[in-house]
């Protein structure tokens, strides 16, 4: 499912356009941010508790909370959880279930002297630019605090993402999403967590990164995946006309199913502790 932009191909500009250049779609997602909360999946409950205890305390900053879908997760095992979110809707939001959050894009935030013993990044590290967020949480985590970067891998059954990526080709042509394949492989998500281990290395202030896995799959019936579906980087910022030419194949295609699929899921991580000093 084409949620970031495609990879550069050959005969393109030589500096592709990365993921946290994308500003503005980095800050759509508050666009319905209800939808946003009701439909995105959680994390898994042993990706929290190894984090958690791995930290040397229940301090943790979540970079791009968003709602506070993992930030709610963190404080029921016990944690103070501040959020930092770059779009105030979805900060509201978060606010209005409990989450202190400050609006601030996570390189440009202010720490006013504040230190944590985890930093989180929930499905949003992609937004943050790779060096400076490095440099940041190395800045903010305290002797032994442990930074984490998480997410999961969106690729439904090609009976649902096929019809997704040929609608999606159609109706936005031009969109920086619509050139990449309807399905990508587990390894291609992979090699994005293994180039984070490597800027992490490359700061001098984390110990060796770690990379972790979890597997675990989800029933969607038609209506769940087409609420979902909106909630995605490549669809937030699309007029409701284009929007329900995607929504409809695939509903479609879902329909063809039995108005229902598995999703196999796997969430991965990298996450290192902080060793160094800045």
């Amino acid at each position: 499912m084409p949620t970031l932009p495609r990879e550069q191909a050959e005969g393109e500009r030589p500096e592709p356009v990365r993921p946290h250049q994308v500003r503005q779609v980095a800050e759509s997602f508050g666009t319905d941010a209800q939808r946003y909360d009701q439909a995105r999946p959680g994390y898994p409950e042993d990706l929290v508790a190894r984090i958690v205890a791995g930290s040397p305390g229940p301090d943790v900053l979540d970079v791009g909370c968003g709602t506070g879908i993992a930030a709610r997760q963190f404080q029921a095992a016990g944690c103070a959880v501040l959020g930092v979110e770059p779009d105030a809707r979805m900060a509201g939001f978060a606010r209005a279930r409990g989450l202190e959050v400050e609006v601030a894009a996570f390189e440009a935030w202010e720490p006013a002297g504040r230190t944590f013993d985890a930093v989180i990044a929930a499905q949003s590290w992609h937004w943050v630019d790779p060096v400076a967020g490095a440099v940041k949480a190395a800045e903010v985590l305290r002797p032994r605090g442990r930074l984490a970067v998480f997410g999961h891998v969106y690729e439904p059954p090609a009976e649902v993402a096929e019809p997704f990526a040929a609608a999606y080709r159609r109706v936005a042509p031009d969109s920086p999403f619509a050139g990449g394949p309807a399905r990508r492989p587990l390894e291609t998500y992979q090699a994005g967590y293994a180039k984070i281990a490597d800027t992490l290395r490359e700061t001098g202030w984390f110990g060796e990164p770690e990379q972790w896995r979890f597997d675990w799959e989800r029933s969607y019936t038609r209506d769940q995946w087409l609420a979902l579906l909106p909630t995605t980087g490549g669809l937030t910022r699309l007029d409701s006309g284009r929007l329900a030419g995607i929504l409809g194949a695939v509903g479609d295609a879902i329909d063809a199913l039995g108005g229902r699929f598995t999703m196999r899921y796997t969430t991965l991580a990298t996450t290192a502790v902080r060793t160094g000093t800045p």
